[in-house]
């Protein structure tokens, strides 16, 4: 039965049930585009913060000591290791966010510090490859790589160690199939492939 208000309002063939139906699909694409607008103003709020100029103070927990900063919100996490703490064991190679060689550790976690902002990592427990050699103590990735031949050029391989380092910590008997899978986000322009597989093979085989 048609509602007499509905009728004069919006015209005989407009019934209730047709009318409540519209209404809930109106009401839906109003909430969809709220939410939508609502979403692209935070991340235009967040881009804002990231490209603001102004320096800011920041604290950085690297290899266990607490590093007081002041940083633009845009800074990365890999130009405040290597340009304000100092620590250059981390490398810029291919500034696409592909390669692997900027490889640090985030509370155990392999990850490119080119790719972080380094405002979002405080709090956090960051290692770089300085710390596998840190103390008198070498840790047996490193010396695994040079025993096979896995170092060459250089520039890949503190991204590589420290890759392999988290890699086996995850993993510790992993086979050569989960090696190969598991450092794939790593590359290496001489080649060395074969001889980081290696290593990380005899670690795990070992349960170093």
């Amino acid at each position: 039965m048609r509602d007499r208000e509905t009728q004069e309002r919006y015209g005989p063939d407009v019934s209730r049930r047709s009318f409540l139906k519209g209404s809930g699909v109106a009401v839906a694409a109003t909430a969809i585009a709220t939410a939508a607008e609502e979403a692209l103003a935070q991340d235009k709020k967040a881009a804002s913060a990231a490209s603001s100029s102004k320096a800011q103070d920041v604290e950085l927990t690297i290899n266990g000591e607490v590093h007081k900063l002041k940083l633009e919100p845009r800074v990365t996490l890999l130009d405040a290791i290597r340009n304000d703490c100092h620590l250059t064991g981390c490398k810029e190679v291919c500034t696409t966010k592909n390669c692997g060689a900027c490889t640090v550790m985030i509370d155990g976690k392999a990850v490119y510090a080119c790719t972080r902002l380094a405002i979002a990592e405080q709090g956090k427990k960051i290692t770089t490859v300085e710390a596998l050699s840190a103390g008198g103590k070498v840790d047996p990735v490193i010396p695994c790589f040079i025993k096979h031949d896995a170092t060459q050029c250089g520039y890949c391989t503190p991204g590589f160690v420290v890759a392999t380092r988290a890699f086996l910590n995850e993993h510790p008997k992993a086979t050569l199939e989960e090696i190969q899978k598991g450092l794939g986000g790593n590359l290496c322009r001489c080649g060395t492939y074969d001889g980081v597989a290696k290593c990380a093979l005899e670690l795990a085989k070992g349960g170093a």
